[in-house]
């Protein structure tokens, strides 16, 4: 479960930037929107961030999806030629001559313990990395390791275990990614990876790409066929079977509809509406999230979605059985509702003229009772807009 996400230099956010799923406790409205793991503290499942075109919406996603990489690729190419891992997901903040170094750090929940990760780094080398555990019932911190350029300290839980291969780990390389690969006596590194793993990014051109269907409905219309079709039965597209056959190097899948004899009639996948599509691969999407507790981050979900089907989808989201979360960028601002969202579910993303994106929650607004969150925004209270101009397309004007 994701608390916390933090970056710095990264893309457009170039001053230290801090995303929360933390609840605020003097909240009390839609207590079904929160995960409640007895403790202190309770959890967002879904949070939106909306803001204007360029704004930087996309690079949050993208920020966590390099995040993600780095973490699971930084020990794959080491001592060849290809062009480093570090160098290919360096992106620090362009408009400035210095480019300094850029930093991230997560914290989450899995299983009794809290675990906060990060690193700084340049297109060259790791400067900084540190991993902490705590524990969640008698709230006591331990340093695992910190590490500053080569020099790594261990802490006390996994020195014996580590202590032989510290001296091992390249420049190059995350500690936590080096360990992870090692078959220790210890699963705290692949806890931790794993749980870095478990967040799943799309970005808007993921969500486009059917070679995903390719590769996956197949499995999904062998084990998890009836609950596609009652889920595409719940969002009313007249799809009333689904079927795929393998064809040479290609698979065909097939949708049917009944006609007016009552008779189902096969329609190709790929001929669906893109709505059509994005809806299953939605399914698909929330269908491993939900069942297997993962984060799901979505950039532009709202589109080619109906609103109603977009609360559909991240109604699936508030099952007291998953501790799955969903977080989502849009520009769809029907859902911005407090009959719908907590004032802590709402983030906004902003752009100053020198091109930095802030990132700020409405719950950091003095917000009325009464107050309508959508009309609010589009009048520029919370910013997060854009700011349109004169402008004609007629000579002369």
């Amino acid at each position: 479960m994701l608390v916390q996400f933090k970056m710095k230099n990264v893309l457009s956010f170039k001053e230290e930037t801090i995303f929360d799923m933390t609840a605020i406790s003097a909240y009390k409205e839609h207590p079904s929107n929160l995960i409640d793991i007895d403790t202190k503290e309770k959890f967002l499942r879904v949070a939106a961030i909306y803001g204007a075109n360029a704004s930087g919406k996309s690079n949050f996603v993208w920020a966590l999806k390099l995040f993600r990489r780095i973490v699971s690729q930084s020990l794959n190419n080491v001592d060849d030629e290809t062009e480093s891992v570090l160098k290919k997901y360096s992106r620090p903040f362009s408009f400035e001559e210095n480019k300094g170094n850029s930093e991230f750090e997560i914290v989450q929940i899995l299983g009794d313990e809290e675990y906060q990760y990060g690193f700084e780094y340049n297109s060259e080398k790791i400067v900084t990395e540190w991993l902490y555990r705590k524990n969640l019932k008698t709230n006591r911190k331990v340093m695992i390791f910190e590490r500053a350029m080569q020099e790594v300290n261990l802490g006390a839980s996994v020195r014996k275990k580590c202590e032989a291969y510290r001296e091992q780990i390249p420049s190059e390389t995350l500690v936590l990614s080096f360990f992870n690969k090692l078959n220790l006596k210890t699963d705290i590194f692949k806890t931790v990876y794993s749980g870095i793993m478990d967040i799943l990014v799309f970005t808007s051109d993921d969500c486009e790409n059917t070679n995903f269907l390719d590769a996956i409905l197949p499995r999904i219309i062998d084990n998890e066929k009836e609950k596609l079709l009652e889920f595409l039965a719940a969002i009313d597209i007249g799809i009333k079977d689904i079927t795929y056959k393998k064809k040479e190097k290609e698979t065909l899948f097939f949708t049917f509809h009944k006609g007016a004899d009552g008779e189902l009639y096969p329609l190709n996948l790929y001929d669906e509406s893109e709505g059509t599509i994005k809806s299953i691969m939605l399914f698909i999407h929330a269908h491993m999230a939900i069942i297997s507790d993962y984060v799901l981050v979505m950039d532009e979900l709202n589109v080619k979605l109906h609103p109603l089907l977009l609360k559909f989808f991240i109604d699936l989201f508030y099952n007291n059985d998953s501790m799955a979360q969903l977080i989502y960028t849009t520009h769809d601002t029907t859902l911005m509702d407090k009959k719908f969202f907590r004032r802590d579910q709402i983030w906004f993303v902003q752009k100053d003229e020198l091109g930095h994106s802030e990132l700020c929650a409405l719950s950091d607004f003095k917000v009325r009772s009464d107050a309508s969150f959508e009309k609010d925004y589009l009048a520029g209270v919370y910013g997060g807009i854009p700011f349109l101009k004169e402008f004609s397309l007629k000579e002369g004007e």
